[in-house]
């Protein structure tokens, strides 16, 4: 078959692909929606019936805006096609306002929207590796890529179950990777900032981009060993680096820069106050911190050793988590989880400078700038994962190694997305869905790297099948005991405390990889 040929194949499976997971996401247009839906509700009319110098001030609503100014534009666009649906979603006072029409709008709007992240997926593919493509469809990378990216468990049930707009945020990202898979590098930049510019929780990847683009951009060339030849750093690409990145920011905050609103808008932005961890915990080290100050102070207490009226209680017993002290270890503050946040990316981003390793190196960086961030950082949302795990969908299909570190980061990570869903008629939707997107993960994996042995050692599939009876004791068997009235937060916190031990595996064990030599496993395995 001539590349010709495979590449017209390639476009029907991916057309197919496209369409069944678009029909699905129809069929979850009347299922459950989360706060989040009143979120974007209340933006849309924000953005609608006030002018721009009020957007950022306007509080009538607890769910005030708080993403930077290209979502705020997304929004106010959004509002002109809304309007034509239903008019009353655009008014401000109408608070948790959902007609039919206005769920039927909010829900196309995300599907819509998401063509922008199918036309990323397919760029992505085409930018991996295609020397194995010489085998049967379902085996090849291409189309393992496909099914991991569009079919993504986690953005289907975040998206267009719970309600957020990831989709086609995450296609900026994933196009923004395939630009530099494919050495369009300013074009990557112009992307990246334009994402930044729609949600800054993309900051986390950002030290990946701006040491990749600064060693592997700005300087033209390398001496034999690898090390850097300062003679070839190259000021005018520096320079058209900077013109792309303060032009996309100048446009962005330029307006409230000129209306003096610029610290209004970064308060909203970047509010503190918020505490350490969101309402239930990310299965991040502040879960396994939080429940171990919640164990230390309850075995305190049982053996006298603390008296009961000094704990500080809160939220946290509740599985509610805002503002709290914690009652035997110090608590942390918001520059505690930034020192560690970085310390946590330090070596990776100092390993991209020395060893770049092309755009896999990038992608290895930027997968561990998310991790790090999630593990680590100041009131880090569970959704937030999906950031780690689509990226490193792509270094799944490329090595057999990132691909084990994948099935235990995406099993676990999408699991502990499960909390999002609580109703009870979304519970066996929630685990059919996980159930065949791990399954395929699973088997499509083993078969594309068959020759390189087990993906995963026993301990490692001990511990994913432990996610069953975890899973089986909080959806099914605690609520029907009496500890659920008195204790509530119990499942939360295994659920929480459970994935963490996962996703901080997943994190070392990329780490690990990071400072193997690629090459020379390679000839080893040769």
């Amino acid at each position: 078959m001539d590349r010709g040929t495979r590449q017209s194949g390639d476009g029907g499976w991916f057309v197919t692909l496209a369409v069944g997971v678009s029909l699905m996401k129809c069929l979850l247009i009347p299922t459950y929606h989360s706060t989040d839906f009143e979120v974007h509700r209340n933006w849309l009319a924000i953005t609608h019936s006030l002018p721009v110098s009020r957007w950022y001030y306007e509080a009538t609503s607890e769910w005030t805006l708080d993403y930077p100014p290209f979502f705020a534009w997304f929004e106010y666009g959004l509002s002109y096609v809304a309007r034509l649906f239903d008019p009353e979603m655009l008014k401000v006072e109408n608070l948790n306002y959902a007609s039919q029409e206005t769920i039927l709008f909010q829900r196309l709007s995300v599907i819509l929207t998401d063509l922008l992240f199918i036309y990323a997926a397919k760029q992505c593919c085409r930018s991996i590796d295609g020397k194995t493509d010489r085998r049967d469809v379902l085996e090849r990378p291409t189309f393992i890529l496909s099914v991991l990216l569009l079919w993504n468990f986690g953005l289907l049930i975040v998206d267009h179950i719970h309600f957020q707009y990831n989709g086609f945020l995450s296609g900026i990202m994933l196009l923004s990777v395939a630009r530099l898979f494919q050495k369009r590098h300013l074009e990557s930049a112009f992307l990246f900032a334009v994402l930044l510019n729609f949600k800054h929780i993309y900051l986390y990847i950002a030290p990946a981009y701006g040491i990749y683009l600064l060693r592997s951009y700005c300087f033209t060339a390398n001496n034999a060993d690898g090390s850097l030849k300062w003679r070839s750093f190259s000021i005018l690409r520096l320079f058209s680096l900077a013109v792309i990145v303060l032009f996309v920011f100048t446009v962005s905050f330029g307006p409230f820069v000129y209306m003096g609103q610029l610290p209004q808008v970064l308060s909203r932005l970047f509010p503190f106050k918020r505490g350490l961890c969101h309402a239930y915990w990310a299965p991040n080290f502040w879960a396994l911190y939080n429940a171990a100050d919640k164990v230390l102070s309850i075995i305190g207490v049982k053996m006298h050793l603390l008296d009961p009226a000094a704990i500080r209680t809160g939220s946290m017993t509740g599985g509610l988590v805002q503002e709290f002290e914690h009652s035997i270890l110090p608590s942390v503050t918001p520059l505690a989880t930034l020192i560690c946040t970085l310390l946590s990316i330090l070596p990776s981003v100092l390993r991209l400078w020395m060893r770049p390793r092309g755009p896999a190196g990038f992608l290895r960086c930027l997968v561990l700038c998310a991790l790090g961030s999630f593990m680590f950082g100041w009131h880090v949302h569970e959704k937030a994962i999906l950031l780690a795990i689509l990226p490193l969908s792509i270094l799944a299909v490329s090595s057999a190694k990132d691909a084990g570190i994948f099935l235990i980061l995406a099993t676990t990570g999408h699991l502990s997305l499960f909390p999002l869903l609580f109703t009870a008629q979304e519970l066996p939707l929630k685990i059919l869905l996980m159930a065949i997107f791990t399954v395929f993960s699973v088997g499509s994996l083993k078969a594309l790297f068959r020759k390189e042995g087990r993906l995963l050692g026993c301990m490692e599939t001990l511990y994913l099948w432990g996610l069953v009876p975890l899973e089986l004791l909080c959806e099914i068997i605690y609520p029907l005991t009496l500890w659920q009235q008195h204790l509530p937060f119990i499942p939360l916190m295994l659920t929480s405390v459970y994935c963490a031990l996962g996703v901080g595996y997943s994190w070392i064990r990329l780490y690990a990889s990071v400072f193997t030599d690629p090459a020379a496993a390679h000839k080893k395995r040769q």
